[in-house]
């Protein structure tokens, strides 16, 4: 073995493949004005779920209190937790008009996950830069987290669940709770 040898990792071609499709159809349904904000934000859940890994992004932000989670916790957490990324990213893409989103690179990443780096480029503004990460699964692929201008999204949303469970006792139900309220589900 050769002392600082880089062992370079092949990336993925299809990672980065599935992100620009991805990206595509998400722009252009928040593009089309024929359709109606509900239409639009149905079209979007539709795309969450074929290209992320919802439940595997829920349990990663909820950390060690998943397990401390009763089933019944943590099935209306899942639930709640899609309906928020949907609210929220819906809400930051309904706006979105003009913009057009390219690969700017990808690296590879541990196990079988590829990070695809993007830009979306606004017609009114500086670039918006995203690193999508991205897992094979079987045949396809699923985005396991999301880094805007290198915030990852889902340690943020990780470290204000934590600190809601932390403010509620340590206990779960204080999230949900919480979460029942910012999605009109109190």
């Amino acid at each position: 073995m050769v002392p600082g040898a880089v062992f370079a990792q092949s990336t993925d071609p299809g990672a980065s493949a599935f992100i620009q499709k991805l990206g595509d159809q998400t722009i252009a349904t928040f593009a089309d004005k024929s359709l109606s904000r509900e239409q639009a934000v149905e079209r979007f859940r539709a795309l969450l779920h074929t290209g992320f890994d919802v439940p595997y992004i829920g349990r990663w932000v909820l950390g060690r209190y998943w397990n401390q989670a009763s089933p019944a916790e943590q099935a209306e957490y899942q639930k709640l937790f899609e309906r928020l990324i949907v609210d929220t990213y819906a809400n930051r893409f309904v706006d979105y008009s003009g913009q057009t989103f390219k690969i700017a690179g990808t690296r590879p990443e541990a196990g079988d996950d590829t990070t695809v780096t993007t830009q979306i480029i606004r017609p009114d503004g500086p670039p918006i830069n995203a690193d999508w990460r991205v897992r094979k699964a079987g045949s396809g692929y699923k985005i396991i987290d999301v880094a805007v201008e290198g915030v990852s999204m889902g340690l943020t949303q990780r470290q204000e669940f934590a600190s809601v469970i932390q403010g509620g006792g340590g206990q779960v139900a204080a999230l949900i709770q919480a979460l029942r309220q910012k999605v009109g589900r109190s």
